[in-house]
């Protein structure tokens, strides 16, 4: 089980450092910047979003895995309730940050730069407290 809890954190880790950096790919690229590093800030958004799926997706692997051998246990505490709920909003963020890449590949931003800063913050604070409900399970 230990095993997993590892390579589960190593790919939450990787998910996070995607879901931190591309909304500030997407600042960037709002600041409406020249053709040649527009076409620069594509590319990174296209791979960075493949690197978030990669991260995502084993994270999600790993901690269904570890859930599926304590589900008792675990589903019966109310932290691991919640946490799941911040974990299922998280993963709409995720996806809708694909669908803003998808959107800046088309040159079809609809959004401020103002805007994307604040959408920035939102991993930041699911993370807060998920860490919190993980480390402390307050209930």
């Amino acid at each position: 089980m230990l095993w997993i809890k590892a390579f589960h954190i190593i790919f939450v880790v990787t998910w996070f450092a995607g879901l931190f950096y591309l909304p500030r790919l997407f600042v960037y690229h709002a600041q409406q910047p020249p053709n040649d590093t527009v076409a620069l800030l594509k590319i990174m958004e296209r791979r960075l979003m493949v690197m978030t799926h990669i991260g995502g997706g084993l994270a999600a692997f790993f901690g269904l895995w570890m859930l599926s051998l304590g589900w008792e246990a675990y589903l019966s505490q109310g932290w691991m309730h919640l946490k799941l709920v911040l974990v299922a909003m998280l993963a709409g963020y995720h996806f809708w940050c694909r669908q803003l890449t998808i959107a800046f590949a088309r040159d079809d931003n609809r959004h401020s730069e103002k805007w994307y800063r604040l959408f920035n913050e939102i991993p930041s604070v699911i993370l807060i407290a998920v860490v919190i409900l993980v480390v402390v399970k307050p209930f």
